[in-house]
């Protein structure tokens, strides 16, 4: 049987990663396959950090990032600080195939979506503008305004070998305008490469584009690490190097898969991400991070499942 699989960051990727295997598993493409999965993601509502009600910048503006990256080519493309389009990582992928202006930000961005007839629509759900309201209130009587930044990051294998990566977010809650993070930086928050593999990324920007770790993992992969040598061989070191010399780090959350569809994830906080293969059904498991440099890797309970659920649909009070 031939190998394909993926998997994507949060337990909000798992109906994406749910539809992702059922492609591959039919042998459709790597480049479809991420793309359906980040665009399920998009389009629900409830999911607060990426795509329609996702949560705003300071000024009340839904404002995405997102990229797309063919590992057969190394082709790339991203936006940042793109609005009113309804699914950022298509227009990251149909910038993938311009060898020049692949990577366009803000009006220019968003120009591009408009002419080229991808799905235009405003946003800011009332659900998502009543959350910003709500902390507008809270900034009174607080000077820490940033709140949430899980970006949707995939990774998926194909039969034919071929490979892809891709990610989306609406950034950190109550950003500056034109913020951009690590999302839709080359080596940041993806990268793949079909003769080796894939990582991607999700936590504060601003620290995981200190150490360029989604490229670092692939290029240990492709040493001959398994993914979740690689990635805890990349990650946990660096968090502490960050601690050393900075003086702080942010939230740290990455996963991974080879040509092989083996895959692997490090974190330092407490991670849900989901996975398919060939050999396993999609499933939403929990990452921790463990002694000596370590990941816990465990089954989500259906207890934190249902919790998440009620969470999530909440009224905003």
């Amino acid at each position: 049987m031939s190998k394909w699989g993926t998997i994507a960051t949060w337990r909000m990727a798992h109906e994406g990663v749910v539809k992702a295997s059922k492609l591959l598993a039919e042998n459709g493409s790597a480049g479809d396959a991420v793309e359906t999965l980040i665009n399920e993601v998009e389009a629900f509502p409830f999911y607060k950090s990426v795509g329609y009600g996702g949560l705003p910048n300071e000024e009340g503006v839904v404002e995405m990032d997102a990229a797309f990256m063919d590992g057969d080519t190394l082709a790339q493309g991203a936006v940042g600080g793109i609005q009113n389009v309804k699914h950022a990582v298509s227009v990251a992928r149909a910038l993938s195939h311009q060898h020049y202006n692949s990577f366009r930000v803000g009006e220019g961005a968003t120009k591009f979506a408009m002419k080229n007839g991808f799905e235009m629509t405003n946003m800011l759900t009332d659900r998502a503008k009543a959350r910003w309201q709500k902390r507008l209130k809270e900034l009174q009587a607080t000077d820490k305004p940033y709140d949430g930044h899980d970006t949707v990051g995939a990774i998926t294998l194909a039969t034919s070998g071929s490979m892809a990566a891709g990610t989306s977010t609406s950034g950190l809650f109550m950003k500056k305008a034109g913020r951009v993070g690590d999302s839709p930086l080359s080596g940041s928050g993806y990268y793949v490469d079909s003769t080796i593999g894939g990582a991607a990324a999700t936590g504060l920007g601003e620290d995981i584009m200190k150490g360029v770790l989604s490229y670092e993992i692939v290029r240990r992969m492709g040493e001959g690490e398994t993914p979740q040598d690689a990635c805890d061989h990349a990650v946990y070191p660096f968090i502490e190097k960050l601690k050393k010399r900075y003086g702080k780090a942010g939230e740290f959350s990455l996963v991974a898969m080879n040509n092989q569809g083996e895959w692997g994830t490090a974190t330092n906080v407490e991670f849900t991400f989901s996975v398919a293969t060939a050999d396993e059904p999609a499933r939403i498991l929990m990452a921790n991070p463990g002694p000596d440099h370590t990941t816990i890797i465990e089954p989500v309970t259906q207890e934190r499942l249902d919790a998440y659920e009620k969470r999530i649909h909440a009224p905003i009070e």
